[in-house]
């Protein structure tokens, strides 16, 4: 559920009408729900409420300095994957005692600046990584609390490119040999080994996969218990799928269900590392429809949001259900593949679209709330656009149009 809904012919963003907000901010325009938002962590946070917890949002799938302090006040959380994401999180008022630090290619002046900061845990990628984390943290003589990325060869039943936990990804270390490197962390003295991790894929749509995973990763918790290693959380990363289209996630209570059962009966704690299914259908991306092409074969409707502003659909072939702002029953229906007007021929926001559409009408992408804004950028010189959110029958601008003398305000010009 969320708060993006018609009434009579008119998109309403809560209490506001979408094509008010369009012509009040201008277009591209991202539009968060706080209500949305809201309504999700709550969710989460009900799913494991009977058991100690903690909901760790993923900075990557909306860095918003508003959405992130949004999180941090209703109790979340943070799972990081850079110096960078973990400044976010700091400047946007989160505490870094809820923050666990992930990532394959984290460097020795992150895992410093991470340490000095107090962060709940550093979740370790490899035994190459684990030899860095050990020499920062004797140097600084400060505590490193870490967990193991465990890679548990499960598919999440994902798309290639968001599968993250078979052999053949980058992502993590072989359960199969994981039980060593505990061994050989255990006896180091600055390091507490805390917890285990994994985050086997994103946007999944059943929990199969990760009820698997956890399996195994019970299993490894016995061997490590046996080996006098104390685990004090598992951390289930996220992977939570949202509907754009036509998928049916299930929710958060049904989907860490009968895992939270089975992680309960060890006495340890839970991590999850939500992103996406946080964040996705709380936001939607608006663009104006510039013009209505026919080349004899095809119909385009070209808008002024294009891949540089949303990159899913071009990146991933993502489906996102695209509607008219306000809806046009007097028009006649047409099959549209809805494009950007960036120089490049994936630049696309749908293909094959029945939309009633005129020119001049604003189009809303839903579901653009997660891994929209985070992975826009500048191509073409297009400034980066307005993003908004929206609390009842109140608009907050979070983030202003990029002005075009700041896409070149970090660059120097050579004097002869």
């Amino acid at each position: 559920m969320d708060y993006f809904n018609y009434r009579g012919d008119d998109l309403f963003a809560e209490d506001l009408k979408v094509a008010d907000l369009a012509t009040t901010f201008g277009t591209p325009l991202y539009v968060y729900s706080k209500a949305t938002l809201t309504r999700h962590v709550k969710a989460f946070d009900d799913s494991l409420s009977d058991i100690e917890h903690l909901i760790c949002f993923a900075v990557k799938a909306n860095g918003s300095l508003a959405i992130l302090n949004l999180m941090a006040r209703l109790g979340c959380g943070f799972d990081v994957v850079s110096e960078g994401e973990l400044r976010r999180v700091i400047a946007a008022g989160g505490d870094p005692h809820k923050v666990v630090f992930s990532g394959v290619g984290k460097t020795a002046r992150e895992i410093e600046f991470a340490l000095k900061q107090g962060i709940k845990c550093l979740n370790i990628e490899s035994k190459a990584e684990l030899e860095v984390v050990k020499q920062v943290a004797a140097e600084l003589k400060l505590e490193a609390r870490i967990a193991f990325r465990v890679n548990p060869n499960v598919d999440a039943k994902t798309h290639p490119s968001i599968s993250t936990g078979l052999k053949h990804n980058k992502f993590g270390i072989p359960i199969d040999e994981v039980v060593e490197v505990y061994q050989q962390a255990s006896q180091c003295p600055y390091l507490k080994v805390s917890g285990i991790d994994c985050h086997i894929g994103s946007q999944m749509t059943s929990g199969a996969p990760l009820l698997e995973a956890t399996d195994k990763l019970i299993s490894l918790y016995e061997k490590l218990k046996n080996l006098g290693i104390n685990i004090d959380h598992i951390d289930l990363g996220g992977g939570l799928g949202v509907t754009y289209d036509a998928e049916t996630p299930p929710s958060p209570a049904d989907f860490f269900g009968a895992i939270k059962e089975k992680i309960a009966a060890l006495g340890v704690a839970i991590f999850i590392e939500p992103g996406r299914a946080m964040v996705a259908n709380a936001g939607i991306f608006v663009s104006k429809c510039l013009y209505l092409k026919d080349n004899g074969e095809k119909h385009f409707c070209i808008v002024d949001g294009g891949m540089n502003d949303l990159i899913r659909p071009a990146l991933y072939g993502s489906v996102m259900t695209i509607l008219n702002c306000q809806k046009q029953p007097e028009l006649q229906e047409q099959v549209y593949d809805v494009v950007g007007p960036v120089c490049e021929s994936d630049d696309f926001l749908g293909k094959e679209r029945k939309l009633q559409v005129k020119q001049g009408d604003f189009l809303v992408v839903r579901g653009a709330g997660a891994y929209g804004s985070s992975m826009s950028s500048v191509y073409n010189g297009r400034p980066l656009c307005c993003e908004v959110l929206v609390d009842q029958d109140k608009v907050y601008e979070i983030r202003h149009r990029q002005r075009y003398e700041e896409l070149w305000q970090n660059e120097i010009l050579l004097e002869d």
